[in-house]
């Protein structure tokens, strides 16, 4: 039993060691005042893509920007699943094309309900 878990130890013990060796080797390095802390308004700044922002940064902007990408990103990652069914059609017969056909349907009934609530409009 031991052996089918040791995979996944050595690959825990990587997903640990990787990620804490920067912040050890950073606070080591502060601790030594090699990398010395001085606060600056420039470093403290916001920075979003290079431009400075302007006014306050802790505004509310509309949650529909989420909802939008949130139903692009799903079905679009849902058609991706049509592409490996088009390229085996001719081996999965008609069982597959009943699935793409449900499949299909599934995916036709959520933007229907997405219409029908009204989520893809910009108010």
């Amino acid at each position: 039993m031991l052996e089918q878990y040791s995979h996944l130890a050595i690959l825990l013990v990587f997903a640990v060691i990787f990620p804490s060796i920067p912040l050890v080797a950073s606070w080591a390095m502060h601790q030594l005042r090699v990398r010395p802390r001085i606060p600056n308004v420039v470093k403290e700044d916001t920075y979003e893509c290079g431009v400075e922002t302007e006014g306050p940064t802790w505004v509310q902007f509309n949650f529909r920007y989420y909802l939008i990408a949130l139903v692009f990103v799903l079905f679009d990652v849902e058609v991706v699943f049509l592409f490996p069914l088009a390229v085996a059609l001719d081996d999965v017969l008609t069982f597959g094309l009943v699935a793409g056909l449900i499949f299909i349907g599934v995916l036709a009934l959520g933007l229907v309900y997405e219409w029908k609530k009204r989520a893809l409009e910009w108010r």
